[in-house]
């Protein structure tokens, strides 16, 4: 590891990360965030946190620091309306950032536009301005605006209603809204806060009752739209486009304006997203104050657990002492988790250890914060957090998105969150005006996790992730087809909004399924009722998980998940509370459970097949090639283990009787012939394991260049499968239909296997562990697994990819950058030096670096 307190980039690079910060809306008459008591700046809180580590013992891998970024204004664009100007200067909010007043023009303009700026950025703004402006204009307009979770839309709500002139009377139309509060917001408001669940079974299908609002749309406000991905962001594409076509309809053509975090490539994103051509504002005008920030990862320690692989310290654990440092040193703090189970133990943890420290004056200033409390709890916590009643915080992604708090003086994440558009808004809630804060990312013990924390220009030198939809995923789009044509009917004309030649494909399937009628005018719906489309399952109905004896629901599972998770036996557990299933009913889709705290866990034994439907395309590469297509998936679930808590020993496996899934998704597969075989020097033994641990390693690096996360991938490795004659991997969507991750795996298949063979090589383990190549939802029970031959084997396909493709454009020098230091500064700790060689060597010849 390198352990130092020094930035490892020339300063004039320093700044490659979109780090986020500054004030909410706009350049402030005085600074409104003031500073916490003793609380001292970033570097110096970190150097206070690692004070007395044993130099063996030191977790941090990499220190970047952030530099200043000075803020930019514009003058208030003519146009703008003088009382909401007014209203905004009242609120200390004098000239607005550039890409504040650079967004308005354009969506001022008739042009549709997705902002893409850091956390507190004042991105709201850049649609209020507009909005607000032509609302006051002309009387009969309104608005939409759309939100992924309802704590933002309540948040915007309250922002909006405190700038908008009375006869707006903003409101939400949501499944919180009373059934007598719906039809007045559907008369009166001018500014409506709903969301695409609502916009999709709500609004849409009765767009008759809606005409009257519908025919006055001016803007259509989609924000923080970088959440929409996978086969959900496929099918809010889709509801968007009914909702242009049903405007089209009563004469009104809304301008679409997107709000995202910094994403790559924001137009082509917003565009598949809305289906028309939008333009992109990405150069950040707003404050950011300094950073430090430091990769962590937590050392192995002497605990095993499945095939006795090592085990690291706990990222929960790591997160809770340092928040409990932070917090004793004054610093406000919040560190960010993945789970609401974790969110509450991590706070418990804290406030056990002040306890410890003899600080209970600081046990009551901590707490956690989560999706599920109710609306005053929550005002309550963020004012608290705001105010400094609060130092520190556990909390899930639930103060991610676009909640009002910001300022504060360090953020601590526990675990990769995902995609490094969410690590960048979760890091970007730190900073303080002339202040230069502190963000920590603990590596949990992950594949991901393990390569960021050891690669720190895979975070700070490139841009983040594409966000990946596909619009043209037939399991989305034939239903989204019969949603459209049950609205209205579905016209020739109206095709190019749906994909044009391939949505007309899809009709004639639903003709020939009997779902939709053609007629000389268009395709007709045939069914009784409307559609039922889940935009956010697979399709399958949710199991229910019921405990005996009382009768209570507990809560749902997805249908995908049950037979791995709620079978017979299965060990669940509910908000901290564990239940045994007794009973698992596939017909009435229900678990039976009982109530028990058993000193075993549960995992799943399942074995796949998988066959080759179509290939799209195919790339020769010498020995190797790599291909995209079509699969069908058979999965079933035949046994589960017993294991023991805390060591992963297996205590006993038990048989099921559940019926095979099947699924037809997309895949990107890489075949090795026997040449390619021979010179990795893998003999027959070892090619199973070798192919199975790089295909785990694989799954748990793709979410690092397409957003999604591991959960949303299978794959399956074979020394000769029947379709390709050849020892094959293959990674494949989780989803009916695809989601467009495996195909964008094949679009940066270098990249990515690069990145996989740097995490399986510079593991510290001896034969695999769970930071490299064993998987937490293996249904061999990570069984075989040869670390070793997955690297030779990734070596072969690397060199072939580098045959074909020329030299390497992203450089073969991660790992001696991670120990550079910049001109005039300190020299380099010799133990971190001679670590970072000893990394470097086992990195191999193939570069790392993800720009």
């Amino acid at each position: 590891m390198v352990t130092s307190l020094h930035p490892v980039r020339p300063a004039a690079t320093a700044g490659a990360g979109p780090f986020p910060g500054g004030e909410l809306t706009g350049a402030p008459a005085g600074d409104r965030a003031g500073d916490a008591a003793g609380a001292p700046p970033g570097a110096e809180l970190l150097a206070a946190v690692l004070a007395g580590t044993d130099e063996d013992e030191q977790p941090v891998t990499h220190v970047h620091h952030v530099p200043v970024r000075e803020s930019r204004t514009r003058p208030w664009p003519q146009w703008a309306d003088p009382d909401l100007v007014r209203r905004l200067a009242e609120r200390d909010v004098t000239a607005p950032w550039q890409h504040q007043v650079d967004a308005a023009q354009l969506a001022w303009d008739g042009r549709h536009v997705v902002v893409a700026t850091g956390t507190a950025s004042g991105k709201s703004l850049a649609y209020q301005l507009p909005a607000l402006t032509r609302l006051a204009a002309d009387p009969r307009a309104c608005v939409l605006y759309l939100a992924p979770t309802k704590a933002l839309a309540r948040d915007q709500l309250a922002a909006v209603a405190a700038l908008a002139d009375p006869s707006v009377r903003p409101a939400a139309y949501d499944g919180d809204t009373p059934g007598e509060e719906r039809d007045w917001v559907r008369r009166h408001s001018r500014w409506i806060v709903t969301n695409p669940d609502m916009l999709h079974r709500g609004i849409l299908p009765a767009h008759q009752k809606w005409s009257s609002t519908l025919r006055r749309v001016a803007y259509v406000v989609i924000d923080e739209c970088h959440a929409y991905r996978g086969v959900f962001g496929s099918h809010v594409g889709h509801v968007l486009r009914r909702l242009r076509r049903i405007c089209r309809r009563y004469g009104a053509e809304p301008v679409f304006v997107l709000a995202s975090a910094t994403v790559a490539d924001p137009a082509a994103a917003a565009t598949r997203l809305v289906g028309a051509p939008v333009e992109s504002v990405t150069d950040d005008g707003s404050p950011r104050p300094g950073a430090t920030f430091a990769l962590w990862e937590p050392p192995l320690t002497e605990r095993t657990g499945e095939h006795g692989a090592p085990l690291r310290r706990s990222a929960a654990a790591d997160a809770a002492t340092l928040l409990a440092d932070l917090v004793q040193r004054g610093a406000r703090t919040l560190a960010f988790v993945r789970s609401r189970r974790s969110a509450e133990s991590v706070a418990d943890q804290t406030r056990r250890l002040l306890h410890d420290r003899g600080r209970d004056d600081l046990v009551r200033r901590v707490d956690s914060y989560r999706g599920g409390y109710l609306p005053e709890e929550r005002r309550e916590l963020e004012r608290a957090l705001s105010s400094g009643d609060l130092l520190g915080v556990a909390t899930t992604n639930a103060l991610e998105l676009g909640i009002d708090i910001a300022g504060l003086d360090a953020v601590v994440l526990a675990g990769y969150p995902g995609t490094l558009a969410s690590l960048w808004q979760q890091a970007g809630r730190a900073g303080r005006a002339q202040k230069e804060s502190l963000v920590v990312f603990v590596a949990r013990d992950d594949p991901l996790d393990h390569y960021l924390a050891h690669h720190p220009r895979a975070v700070f030198g490139r841009p983040v992730e594409a966000t990946v939809t596909d619009p043209a995923n037939p399991y989305v789009l034939g239903p989204q087809l019969c949603c459209a044509a049950a609205e209205l009917p579905l016209r020739p004309e109206d095709l190019d909004d749906f994909g044009g030649p391939v949505a007309a494909a899809q009709l004639d399937e639903l003709v020939a399924a009997g779902q939709l009628r053609r007629r000389p005018a268009g395709w007709y719906w045939a069914g009784r009722g409307r559609p039922d489309v889940d935009i956010r399952g697979s399709g399958g109905e949710p199991v229910a998980i019921i405990e005996a004896g009382t009768g209570r629901l507990l809560g749902t599972v997805d249908a995908d998940a049950a037979h791995s998770t709620v079978h017979d036996g299965a060990l669940y557990v509910h908000r901290g509370d564990t239940f045994v299933v007794d009973e698992f009913d596939i017909d009435d889709a229900c678990a039976v459970v009982h109530a028990e705290s058993p000193e075993w866990t549960t995992v799943a034994r399942d074995v796949t097949d998988l066959g080759i439907v179509s290939t799209d395309r195919t790339r020769t590469l010498g020995t190797v090639t790599a291909h995209t297509g079509v699969v069908d998936v058979t999965n079933q679930v035949v046994a589960y283990q017993r294991r023991r808590l805390g060591t992963g020993e297996v205590l006993a496996e038990f048989p099921l009787d559940l019926p095979p899934r099947q699924l037809r998704t997309r895949a990107v597969w890489v075949t090795v012939d026997d040449r390619a075989v021979e010179r990795a020097e893998v003999d027959e033994v070892q090619l199973p394991g070798s192919l199975h641990a790089a295909e785990h390693a694989a799954i748990g690096i793709l979410p690092l260049l397409a957003t999604c996360d591991r959960w949303d991938l299978g794959g399956l490795s074979t020394a000769l499968h029947p379709d390709t004659g050849a020892a094959s991997i293959f990674v494949y969507d989780g989803h009916p239909g695809g989601a467009g991750f495996s195909e964008r795996g094949f679009a940066v298949l270098r990249r990515w296997l690069q990145a996989t063979r740097a995490t399986v090589a510079s593991c510290e383990c001896e034969n695999g562990c769970p930071s490299c190549v064993q998987s937490p939802k293996c249904g061999n029970g990570n069984d075989p697994l040869d670390k070793a031959g997955a690297v030779r084997v990734l070596d072969v396909v690397l060199d072939e990819l580098a045959a074909a493709e020329g030299p390497s454009t992203w450089g073969d020098d991660e790992d001696d950058a991670s120990t550079d230091e910049p001109s005039g500064g300190p020299a380099a700790d010799p133990v971190a030096t001679r670590r970072a060689a000893a990394r470097h060597s086992s990195a191999g010849r193939h570069g790392t670096d993800l720009r």
